[in-house]
């Protein structure tokens, strides 16, 4: 769901910086070949990420969510020298799509795709991480956070996004998946380790610092 028109979305655009061709094709690829691509950052979002991950300059990265690589490309464009990207994601076959994007990328040596659940790989993962985007399962998007809170830098970001779910949150019957988003936005809210902004950006994003 956009909160704006089609036109003003389509004039922010317009005053964006450009997506890379990569970048363009992935887009291009994943609507033909690629079931909801909707699920798909795109340019607007994928912009903001990248600008997000320039001003961070993270040594390491977290993408809870793979689907097919766009938001992981953006936000590996801000990772310093030497960083790395972990993206985890349990389908294998957006997983084979989002590496035959990413090993054409300049950062393909910086990503390491990772295929399996996030809830038994994470508690694997010792990285201190300075940046995670959660963009996974809905229901379990509290378990990740209670997952890696203590292992973001002070200062670090936690990214959820769709957390306005085509604003059905605002519904009075929630279905499980809108019931679980809406927690998820109480909770994280709440919690004292972090500053909280929530964005009408496509379809929302929750955008939490670590103090």
């Amino acid at each position: 769901m956009e909160f704006i028109s089609t036109d003003l979305l389509a004039y922010c655009e317009n005053f964006t910086g450009p997506e890379s061709e990569l970048l363009k094709d992935l887009n291009r690829q994943t609507h033909l070949k690629v079931g909801q691509p909707r699920m798909l950052s795109g340019h607007l979002q994928g912009r903001f990420l990248s600008f997000l991950s320039k001003l961070c300059k993270p040594s390491y990265i977290l993408e809870i969510g793979t689907y097919t690589g766009y938001s992981a490309l953006c936000l590996a464009e801000g990772l310093t020298e030497n960083g790395t990207l972990i993206t985890i994601d349990p389908n294998e076959e957006t997983n084979l799509f989002a590496k035959s994007f990413i090993e054409k990328s300049e950062y393909k040596n910086k990503i390491d795709l990772i295929h399996g659940d996030a809830r038994v790989i994470l508690p694997t993962l010792k990285q201190k991480w300075d940046f995670v985007f959660i963009d996974a399962d809905k229901k379990n998007y509290g378990v990740y956070f209670d997952l890696v809170i203590d292992q973001v830098n002070s200062g670090g970001l936690i990214i959820a996004d769709n957390v306005l779910w085509s604003g059905k949150i605002l519904q009075e019957q929630m279905d499980k998946d809108t019931l679980a988003i809406h927690n998820f936005n109480r909770k994280v809210n709440s919690d004292t380790r972090v500053e909280s902004l929530l964005l009408p950006l496509r379809d929302g994003l929750f955008i939490l610092r670590k103090k």
